[in-house]
């Protein structure tokens, strides 16, 4: 057992990649609140004292009063989930995606985004429940869970950094990263009006921010990388599209940004399969550099 923990904290913690971090805080959360539930059941046959206080204390509600009093809600409701398969499909996706993510920006911006595309989700939830006379019935006792949002903003930010990306999908084969993202979108965007309004609502809004942070980084604006140096004494996290423009002759193991932006757009035109070994090569000493 040793052993095995040993071998999880190590994927976690000393990987390199973010995504075991994310997935494990996000089971850890999951099974601490559902063993004692399925115990509870057992000697009970109610799980009201679990389901009461992950609610009551870590669920985001709408309802703007109970807010500012569970102000970290907005926070801990993107770890919470609502059901086996709900976080089964939540961290598959962000397996799938959230590898495509890092193997192009880094591995240093995967949490950045993930805490952002839920924040978004959390944002768009309450404004819209608050908003919206179609809401009013239910804002009191709604409330949102789950790592959806932060996964739709990984998903949207991989499809417009990479639109032609192709992944296999089963049964249907290979799709492009950009459909999937618009197939998403649309389909949350269609089931607010169904029994899980809050929740299409903040995915919409980690898509949103998603698609904004990459065409801000395209444009050499990277949020994460200026958040985290705000709090970063040592080495800073650079940016992604800016690089120094002075007459040095630069290192040999970094490669030129205009080649990266060439390869980049080559991806978006014909996918990264098109790519040959030495601009692999180059993209993947990149994403080091930028790391």
């Amino acid at each position: 057992m040793s052993t095995l923990w040993q071998n999880i904290s190590s994927k976690m913690l000393r990987s390199g990649s973010k995504l075991y971090l994310l997935i494990g805080i996000n089971v850890i959360v999951y099974l601490a609140i559902n063993i004692p539930a399925v115990i509870e059941w057992l000697f009970t046959r109610s799980t009201g004292v679990i389901d009461y206080y992950s609610t009551e204390y870590l669920a985001l509600p709408a309802y703007l009063p109970k807010l500012l009093v569970r102000f970290w809600t907005p926070l801990t409701y993107m770890f919470m989930h609502d059901g086996p398969f709900h976080i089964l499909f939540n961290m598959l996706w962000l397996y799938w995606i959230g590898q495509i993510f890092e193997e192009f920006t880094g591995y240093k911006r995967t949490v950045g985004l993930y805490l952002m595309g839920g924040f978004a989700g959390a944002l768009l939830y309450i404004l819209s429940y608050n908003f919206f006379p179609a809401f009013a019935l239910e804002l009191q006792g709604s409330v949102a869970v789950g790592a959806s949002a932060s996964v739709m903003a990984l998903i949207v930010a991989a499809a417009t950094l990479l639109p032609d990306y192709t992944i296999p999908i089963f049964i249907i084969g290979p799709v492009k990263l950009k459909w999937i993202a618009i197939a998403y979108v649309i389909f949350d965007f269609l089931s607010i009006v169904g029994p899980n309004s809050g929740g299409e609502i903040a995915h919409l809004g980690g898509a949103l921010i998603g698609f904004v942070y990459i065409k801000r980084l395209q444009k050499g604006h990277d949020w994460i990388s200026a958040i985290t140096n705000l709090f970063k004494a040592g080495p800073r996290l650079s940016n992604l599209k800016v690089v120094a423009r002075n007459t040095a002759k630069k290192s040999p193991s970094r490669p030129r940004q205009e080649d990266v932006d060439r390869i980049l757009d080559k991806i978006s035109t014909s996918g990264y399969e098109s790519l040959n070994k030495e601009e692999k090569e180059i993209l993947f000493r990149a994403s080091k550099n930028e790391s």
